[in-house]
Formats: structure tokens, C-alpha cells, sequence
């Protein structure tokens, strides 16, 4: 099932998440299915990331479906859902790319960030995992972390570019706010 895109203007979007709690049986079966949802959702939005808060959840949970290149300059699919993530590590040559977000649209700006990411999370099977990624993955996996943080890619504007985006972002916010 699709699922609705939470806009700007809803204060989920800038409060931290919350731990999922593996404890309950139920809750596996909810899980599974709401990641189910939200693949299904950024395949209809084109999206390549989409975190919990932006579909209104307020838990640490994220998913990654990007296109990158391999070694040999063949493009492969990158596809992994974090659970209760942590990053432990980010370093490499800060690189710039224009991003944008499912949950602000109509804006993109140049963001820099590093070029690596070391994290520890759970996969969709509950398995704990660390890995080292860097590129177009790391890129997505540091603005879907962001989300769950509390965090948004416009934070990352100069103040000249929040000034220009200032109008649109307050007509989302009067829509969209809670």
C-alpha cells in the first residue's frame, strides 16, 4: 500500500525518533508490513530514501533503494532497510550534490556532506550489522539518518538560500502543519 508523505509543516518531521522495541511478536509483523508500504511508496514517488517520520512515524527506521556504480562502472541497485541505526563514523572528502526530499517538495539545493558513512543498524530479518558506505549511498543514508534525528536538508542552506526558499517553505508549512 502507498502510503501518504508527511509534508513540511508537521512537527513530526523535526522531533527525534524513538528506539523500536523488539520485544513484541506483533510488532515484527507490523514492521515487515509497513516496510513492505514504504518501498512501495518511493517506488510511486521516485524516491531513493524514505524515513519513518516522513510517512508520520516517530521511529528509527529508514529505507535505501538507490542506483550506484560498481567497480566495473556497471550500475547495480543499493536496497537495505535500517532499523534502530547508529552512526558511528563520517569522514571522507566532503563532496557537494543537489538534493531534495520527498517531504519538501519543490526545492533542491546543493548540500555538501563526507564522502563515507560507517553504521550500525538492524536489518528488515532483525540481524545486527555494521557496514562502511560511501557515494551515492552514504549521501542517502546521512539525509534519511537526518530525518530520524529531527533533522531536514534545508538546515544545511546558507541563510541567503533560506531567504529565497522562505516563501514557498512557509505556504508547505501553512498547509501541511499539526
Amino acid at each position: 500500500m502507498v502510503l501518504p508523505i508527511v509534508i513540511y509543516g508537521n512537527s513530526i518531521l523535526r522531533k527525534k525518533c524513538w528506539d523500536i522495541d523488539f520485544s513484541f511478536f506483533e510488532k515484527k509483523k507490523e514492521i515487515h508490513q509497513l516496510i513492505k508500504d514504504m518501498f512501495e511508496t518511493i517506488h510511486k514517488e521516485k524516491g531513493v530514501g524514505l524515513a519513518a517520520p516522513q510517512i508520520g512515524k516517530n521511529i528509527r527506521l529508514f529505507i535505501v533503494e538507490t542506483p550506484y556504480l560498481n567497480g566495473e562502472n556497471i550500475i547495480n541497485n543499493y536496497k537495505e532497510v535500517f532499523i534502530n541505526p547508529k552512526i558511528l563514523k563520517i569522514y571522507g572528502k566532503e563532496c557537494k550534490f543537489n538534493e531534495g526530499c520527498l517531504s519538501i517538495p519543490g526545492i533542491m539545493g546543493s548540500i555538501k556532506r563526507k564522502s563515507h558513512v560507517r553504521i550500525e543498524y538492524y536489518d528488515k530479518n532483525w540481524n545486527k550489522k555494521k557496514r562502511t558506505l560511501t557515494g551515492i549511498c552514504a549521501r542517502v543514508i546521512l539525509h534519511e539518518y537526518d530525518h530520524i534525528e529531527g533533522k531536514l536538508f534545508i538546515d544545511y542552506f546558507s541563510y541567503n538560500k533560506k531567504k529565497i526558499i522562505e516563501k514557498k517553505l512557509m505556504n508547505l508549512s501553512e498547509k501541511n502543519s499539526l
